[in-house]
């Protein structure tokens, strides 16, 4: 067991040097660091055109594993030292240097399956050759078995060792190290592993129904997780993510006993070189744009994985913050900007994330010239109350430039602005009549001011709101009236245009030379109720009033009344209805009906319109009827009808007996009467008084 744990230790050390020997070179990229093969022992590092190379790079031959003697890199012939000179890589690395530096010829991929390292011993595994690019790869040849060796795409491994391969159209592939174990119990990861990957370990024995529950470290803790499961997830994984076991218990026949995995660093490689910031043009002028491009190159295995970029200046973000693409395009380089720069490529989750180095930018200036003065509006006439744009601008000129703006007869500036651009713009708020007058304007960089020709500004005063007057003869307007429509603004460069408006349908016009106010007069129909309007205009804006409410009242029409009875002769007893109706007049109307000029009744049409009344006829309402009409500014009578009341035969009857009824009735008033004479009297001769007099005459009544 002991000697199985040693070759399992140098094994690993192997790997580390493999999947992270460059980076661990990294850290002090001036000095020699004491670099260590891949069997942990110490070695020379040679310089080779400026870059220190292990001897492993140089093709020496490495203290072998099992029956083999360790891969054979080919010689570092003069296209591996021209690879070295060109190579973007730090001074301090590991290099394997293809047989050809064409940067068309792209590294094989080496494959391990199944994918699971470090094997049990007595498993088989297999490695397989790629080409990322084409199917059709041609030959492949093999390093790591005593030599290279030319063989299928697909090999079978069977001892312990790192082997890599290459194709006629890819140049040698990373190496990759199989590690068969003696243990009993062993913690595998499955590769390929890069750099913020999702990592799969699993816990494997050589029985695994002796196995119930499974326990998983790292650097020592335990870590969480189902006991009976067989892989455990370690999430974003780096170079350095720690060491990691796995353990579990035996039963014999008297006891049982806990077996530890050996100890497993998981062999994380690269997602992607550091960037490397490029700038062009490298030295710019100021002003003109630049391009900064972050370089850095994603492995074939994941080249799906998307890429994010960012750039700095002294640390502080530019741009809109981070892209897909390694571009960013500065618009304007100014003599500000020259400082030093870098970008961070990193993945769309953060996980991976790594920094160029720094890069200083220059600038150089050009002085400011051909200055001119813009007005907005254009032509250099504005109305009062509106805004006043100057732009100032200079047809060449780098830096900081800065603007001033001058009126002729005034001493101080308008206002001053000192911007990265080659114009600006100083806007003068509301401009009054003072405000005329001749502008300019000065631009400096700090290399000579220079001075704009004069432009001329003239202001309009823009006509005010109308005021709208309706005047009419009396308190009411009626039909027939004349009534006058006065419009005026207050203010208003002249002439002054006035527009007058019926519900927008336009009455008439009338112009103000000097200013002022206009009428305009109208006879009242029933027609002209409504809203009024007047508008103002003088070429520099038109204004409208308020509207106004004028209601036309129309006196009440002569009205006509009907007499309406169930047949065609009126006939005591018939029920009579009196229709009342005025054909023009504003609402409401009151109706009166009379007869013999005797009132009736009254009743209201709120809308206009007719009313009747209903009477029960009698002798007595034969005669003449009429009606009157009133809606408050003058009444109307209609003319007289005349009701002739007939009695029917039925009528006569009943007006006979009435009559006997009446003589008798008279005749035993009578009576009553003379007994009551008699009684009061007597009552008189005995002295009874007034108050029986007073009872006397209330009886007659």
């Amino acid at each position: 067991m002991r000697s199985n744990q040693h070759e399992h230790g140098s094994i690993q050390r192997a790997i580390r040097g493999v999947f992270t020997g460059a980076q661990e070179l990294l850290t002090s990229p001036t000095s020699k660091p004491e670099v260590k093969d891949k069997m942990g022992h110490g070695v020379t590092a040679r310089s080779i055109l400026g870059t220190t190379v292990l001897p492993s790079c140089l093709g020496a031959e490495e203290p072998g594993f099992g029956d083999h003697q360790g891969f054979l890199p080919s010689p570092l012939d003069e296209d591996n030292q021209a690879c070295l000179a060109s190579s973007p890589l730090p001074s301090t690395t590991c290099l394997h240097c293809p047989v050809s530096c064409s940067e068309t010829a792209p590294k094989a991929l080496l494959l391990l399956d199944p994918p699971w390292f470090p094997t049990l011993k007595g498993q088989t595994v297999f490695l397989i050759c790629e080409d990322p690019h084409s199917p059709a790869q041609g030959d492949t040849y093999w390093y790591g078995m005593n030599s290279q060796k030319k063989k299928p795409r697909e090999v079978k491994i069977t001892t312990s060792g790192c082997y890599k391969c290459k194709t006629d159209r890819t140049s040698i592939s990373d190496p990759m190290c199989v590690e068969f174990l003696h243990d009993w119990l062993v913690l595998q990861v499955q590769l390929p592993v890069f750099e913020g990957d999702n990592a799969t370990l699993r816990c494997q024995g050589k029985k695994e129904e002796e196995i119930q529950w499974r326990s998983y470290y790292k650097n020592g803790k335990h870590l969480d997780g189902n006991q009976h499961s067989g892989t455990i997830i370690v999430s974003s994984v780096s170079k350095d993510s720690g060491t990691y076991r796995c353990s579990t218990s035996r039963k014999g026949f008297w006891n049982e006993w806990t077996v530890t995995s050996p100890p497993l660093k998981i062999p994380v490689q690269e997602l992607f070189p550091h960037p490397v910031l490029t700038a062009s043009p490298s030295r710019p002028t100021e002003g003109s744009p630049v391009t900064l491009t972050c370089k850095t190159q994603l492995s074939p295995q994941r080249s799906d994985v998307q890429l994010r970029f960012c750039f700095f200046r002294e640390n502080q973000g530019v741009g809109s913050g981070c892209s897909s693409s390694p571009e960013l395009q500065i618009p304007a380089m100014w003599s500000e900007d020259a400082r030093s720069y870098g970008c961070q490529a990193q993945t769309v989750t953060r996980s991976v994330m790594k920094r160029s180095l720094r890069s200083h930018i220059q600038v150089q200036r050009v002085p400011v010239s051909d200055a001119k003065l813009e007005i907005q509006p254009r032509g250099g006439l504005l109305i009062e109350g509106e805004n006043l744009v100057l732009i100032c601008s200079v047809a060449e000129g780098t830096g900081t430039v800065t603007f001033s703006w001058h009126r002729e007869g005034t001493t101080r500036s308008l206002g001053r602005k000192a911007q990265r651009s080659l114009s600006a713009e100083l806007q003068v708020p509301s401009v009054k009549m003072r405000d005329a007058g001749r502008y300019y304007c000065l631009a400096d960089n700090k290399l000579g001011p220079i001075l704009s020709p004069r432009v001329s500004v003239t202001l309009a005063v823009p006509v005010s709101q109308p005021v709208l007057t309706l005047r009419t003869p009396g308190a009411q307007a009626l039909v027939g009236d004349v009534v006058e429509l006065h419009c005026e603004a207050q203010r208003g460069s002249p002439p002054i245009l006035y527009q007058f408006y019926h519900e927008d349908v336009t009455l008439g016009n009338s112009s103000a030379p000097t200013g002022g106010g206009v009428s305009f007069n109208l006879s009242l129909t029933a027609e002209h109720s409504g809203n009024y309007s007047c508008e103002a205009g003088n070429g520099v804006g038109a204004q409208r009033s308020d509207r106004m409410l004028l209601s036309v009242t129309v006196p009440a029409s002569r009205p006509v009344l009907t007499l309406r009875t169930p047949g065609a002769q009126a006939l005591v007893g018939d029920m009579m209805e009196l229709h009342c109706e005025a054909q023009r007049g504003s609402p409401p109307i009151l109706y009166w009906f009379y007869h013999e000029d005797v009132t009736l009744g009254s009743s209201s049409a709120p809308t206009g319109g007719g009313v009747s009344f209903s009477l029960s006829l009698t002798a007595e309402h034969s005669g003449n009827y009429s009606c009157e009409a009133d809606n408050g500014v003058g009444a109307q009578r209609s003319e007289a009808v005349t009701l002739n009341v007939t009695w029917s035969s039925r009528s006569q009857g009943i007006l006979t007996a009435g009559v006997v009824g009446g003589l008798l009735s008279v005749l035993g008033l009578s009576a009553a009467a003379a007994a009551w004479v008699s009684r009061f009297r007597a009552q008189r001769n005995s002295g009874l008084g007034p108050q029986f007099n007073s009872l006397l005459l209330h009886k007659q009544e």
